[in-house]
């Protein structure tokens, strides 16, 4: 089942690209107040060496999946023409904290009486219910008097959203969410890209999402040195429960064999700097797959394999 929503046109274009916003997971580097060697060369030189908060852009339908605490800088930054609407992802605050940007892109504050413009925000099931579970849904009804349509979104159901086909997948984490977007491409072909923000822990990709032009998904945490092989977490670290490790990832980019991935959701606390994921893109398993590094700002062409910073 397909559902339009406002009268919404057709796609002008067949264009579906990635923008990364924010890189970094809910360690943002620099981390403030913190010295080390990978911060302080953030702090020195900037993007893309400095990461900001889980934030991706779609451009086509023109969409924002998730709202960090740094989503105003993150938009400023990448100096987009328009927003149509959002996705949210799952619960987690280093994903939502940003949500008043809905206010800030539709109010009319010097109106008489206001135009406030009002976004599509569409939100899965699942995660509406932790929304209400976790305190966040006051904040989303007060958004939705006056600047956004919060629309329930049932998982596996595919939604028409200004003029392009986008569907929830059910990770392994319970009321955790994937976006699978699709639009016309050359010929009968159709672009399809995949979009898991985080959680992917146990996750087995369906059979739908397998083959994609373009799969961002996060990098997982780094279990052991990426050069060396010398383990740098205890195993019975209680992290090595809750997330994906990077060689989790691996296998994981192997099992959805999608023609390129991107990874992002870089955490600081694996001291892995900009030249240091470079370096790791070199080696021959990455190349392989094949995957590279997200940063800050990047462009990713569903169609080809262009990658632009912006």
């Amino acid at each position: 089942m397909q559902r339009r929503h406002r009268g919404e046109p057709e796609p002008s274009h067949t264009a579906l690209a990635i923008r990364i916003l924010g890189s970094g997971g809910a360690f943002r580097t620099p981390r403030p107040a913190c010295g080390c060697r990978v911060c302080t060369e953030a702090r020195e030189k900037g993007v893309p060496y400095a990461r900001s908060g889980p934030g991706v852009f779609v451009h086509g339908p023109d969409l924002l999946i998730d709202t960090s605490e740094d989503i105003y800088l993150q938009l400023d930054r990448a100096r987009l023409g328009q927003v149509y609407g959002g996705l949210y992802s799952h619960w987690h605050p280093d994903h939502t904290m940003g949500r008043r940007v809905w206010e800030t892109l539709n109010a009319d504050p010097r109106g008489t009486p206001p135009r406030h413009r009002r976004s599509e925000v569409y939100v899965p099931t699942g995660v509406l219910e932790d929304f209400e579970r976790y305190g966040l849904m006051g904040h989303f009804d007060f958004l939705a008097r006056r600047f956004i349509d919060l629309i329930p979104m049932q998982p596996e159901q595919p939604y028409a959203i200004n003029g392009y086909t986008v569907t929830a997948i059910p990770l392994a984490m319970e009321r955790a969410y994937a976006f699978l977007f699709e639009a016309p491409g050359p010929g009968s072909d159709s672009l399809r890209v995949l979009v898991a923000m985080d959680e992917t822990r146990g996750w087995r990709p369906p059979p739908a999402v397998r083959g994609v032009h373009l799969a961002v998904i996060p990098v997982g945490i780094f279990e052991f040195d990426p050069f060396t092989g010398e383990r740098r977490m205890p195993p019975d670290h209680p992290l090595l429960r809750e997330e994906a490790t990077f060689d989790e990832t691996l296998s994981l980019v192997a099992e959805l064999r999608a023609r390129r991935t991107v990874l992002t959701h870089i955490e600081e606390p694996d001291q892995l700097g900009y030249d240091d994921l470079r370096r790791l893109e070199r080696q021959e398993v990455l190349r392989t797959l094949p995957a590279t590094f997200a940063f800050d700002g990047c462009v990713v062409d569903a169609a080809g394999t262009a990658t632009t910073g912006a």
